[in-house]
């Protein structure tokens, strides 16, 4: 269904993509720094599963309204910058300390650090724009099932990321539970979390679909 010479191809450019800090990198960093390894490998576990949504919608074709209708990019780039905007007004109001990391890292933590990185990487356009512009590249429509091909390369790219974003997120995790030990640390991660949200906020807000 694929073409050998251009799978390789973009495992190669997959890999590389996976491990570039970006977006996604820095959020899964804050979530793990604010809530502990579970935290971050559950905020890489939701930001896989919106990469999945993503690639269906690239499969189905339905990215192509975002290019068509520049009125929807718009509309969800402003939505995912209020809702990172939120994180990061969260973040510089929590005065947790590592008393508290129980939970925080308990069941109900770990499904809103799921649905923090599912959510942010939702309301991300740039996000859909990207796998209209880099999936295509190494589909073969002479092989014909291109929504296969979109459906695997968009798996793969998953599924690589998932295992270097979750083993960020939980070193990141690692690292802020020996730091919450000090109070005065952990008011420092919290800080940090919260300018990490505002700055992509304020990323997502001023960038250009181009």
């Amino acid at each position: 269904m694929v073409d050998t010479s251009l799978y390789l191809a973009f495992l190669v450019a997959a890999f590389a993509l996976c491990v570039t800090p970006g977006p996604d990198i820095m959020f899964i960093v804050a979530v793990g720094g604010r809530g502990g390894p579970a935290a971050g490998v559950m905020a890489a576990a939701g930001v896989a599963s919106a990469m999945l949504v993503h690639t269906v919608v690239a499969a189905l074709g339905l990215s192509a309204l975002f290019t068509t209708l520049p009125v929807l990019y718009y509309v969800l780039r402003w939505l995912g910058a209020a809702y990172l905007l939120y994180l990061a007004v969260k973040a510089f109001r929590d005065r947790s300390v590592i008393g508290e990391e129980s939970a925080r890292t308990g069941s109900g933590g770990m499904r809103r650090a799921f649905w923090q990185g599912a959510v942010t990487n939702l309301l991300n356009p740039k996000v859909i724009l990207f796998n209209v512009a880099f999936l295509p590249q190494f589909v073969d429509p002479s092989l014909g099932h291109v929504p296969g091909q979109f459906l695997l390369l968009g798996v793969t790219l998953v599924v690589m990321g998932f295992l270097w974003d979750g083993t960020v997120g939980l070193l990141s995790g690692r690292l802020s539970l020996v730091l919450r030990r000090s109070r005065r640390a952990a008011r420092a991660l919290n800080v940090f979390t919260g300018t990490v949200f505002a700055g992509l906020a304020v990323r997502l807000a001023v960038t250009s679909p181009k």
